[in-house]
């Protein structure tokens, strides 16, 4: 199904949501027929912000908005849906879009396995009636579906469009770029070379995956990295609890401009909490880079002033590789909570590949290294 042919299917004029590789062919169509456009089109911070971002539209305008998502965003969805969408409470009508990764019998990474078995069980739990678009659903098939669904909205409820691997298509190109120079890979190298023997804690993408790549091709261990290979936004967050169980030793956390939106709040708790023995380093090239490019807002945040603010004692943001080794440097000396914004583009190598041990491992490993 074109991605066109659903926006048209569901009657909606505006659409708010979190990016998804599963969904691409949306999020492109969306970008060029709307770009960034207050009335039709916001790329939200996390799922529960665009959920809560949609029932506000709704309330002003009295018509229906779409959700789009990946399906790992089904838990930050959960509490404005049951506690402020539905029908018992104020019946606000939504249509959610969500990407099925980790579908049963399709091979997926391992953070997605579950959440994809429990995709659809998640929704009818909720009280959410689903329609599943494949590769061989047809538009007139999708459109009764919707014709259904309206049925269900009328009445304050909510309803899902699940879509499967390669469902959506869009022939359009989109691209997405940025004035940066400094690539995120080669970012990874220099924090990998002054974080030496320290454990480091990566965010979820293609941050983990290039660290992981970075000590394949240096022949060095890979039991000094955490790969939070899932559960966007949190990786500063288990930097956190380990840093300050582990006071002896000097903790790094390598997190994406997205990612620190997800939570931003874990910032507030971080700089209250300020270890001595933790640096955050924030690679912002302004985008979902890992499902597509889509971007974020984080090209005009200043997350060196957030920082501050959030109680962090030092805080910088660099542009160069000179500057980035200089203040690397800085924040192991000064036994400091620290956080240096890396400025970023946008791009990764195709032949990028992913971790080729297991979670499990990963996390048995890390743990043992901490405990030596």
């Amino acid at each position: 199904m074109k991605a066109e042919t659903l926006m048209k299917i569901t009657g909606a004029d505006f659409y708010t949501g979190v990016p998804d590789s599963q969904l691409k062919a949306l999020c492109n169509c969306l970008m060029n027929t709307y770009g960034i456009d207050k009335k039709h089109h916001i790329i939200a911070a996390n799922e529960g912000n665009c959920t809560a971002l949609a029932a506000g539209y709704h309330l002003a305008t009295g018509k229906v908005p779409v959700v789009y998502m990946q399906n790992s965003g089904q838990g930050n969805i959960i509490n404005p849906v049951a506690s402020l969408l539905n029908d018992k409470v104020y019946a606000i009508p939504m249509i959610f879009v969500i990407g099925w990764r980790g579908e049963p019998g399709i091979h997926d990474e391992p953070q997605h396995i579950y959440q994809g078995e429990v995709t659809v069980k998640l929704m009818e739990d909720m009280d959410i009636r689903t329609f599943i678009i494949s590769k061989d659903t047809t538009d007139e098939e999708a459109a009764a579906a919707m014709e259904d669904f309206r049925k269900l909205l009328s009445q304050g409820k909510q309803v899902a469009f699940i879509v499967r691997k390669g469902a959506l298509k869009y022939d359009e190109p989109v691209e997405y770029k940025n004035s940066n120079t400094m690539l995120r890979e080669e970012i990874i190298q220099h924090i990998a070379d002054a974080a030496g023997e320290d454990p480091i804690v990566s965010t979820t993408g293609k941050a983990s995956r290039e660290l992981f790549e970075t000590r394949t091709a240096r022949e060095q261990s890979h039991k000094y990295d955490f790969l939070t290979v899932g559960s966007m936004g949190h990786s500063s967050s288990i930097a956190l609890g380990v840093a300050l169980n582990k006071p002896e030793k000097r903790i790094w956390c390598i997190d994406g401009d997205g990612a620190v939106l997800m939570h931003m709040g874990s910032m507030a708790v971080l700089g209250a909490n300020a270890p001595e023995n933790l640096i955050h380093v924030v690679i912002n090239n302004g985008a979902h880079e890992t499902v597509g490019g889509m971007p974020t807002v984080a090209s005009s945040v200043d997350v060196v002033a957030i920082a501050k603010a959030c109680g962090y004692p030092n805080a910088v943001s660099v542009d160069s590789f000179e500057a980035l080794d200089r203040e690397l440097e800085a924040a192991k000396s000064r036994h400091q909570l620290s956080l240096i914004e890396v400025k970023c583009s946008i791009g990764a190598r195709d032949d990028l590949g992913r971790p080729t041990t297991t979670a499990l491992e990963n996390k048995e490993n890390f743990m043992k290294f901490l405990a030596e």
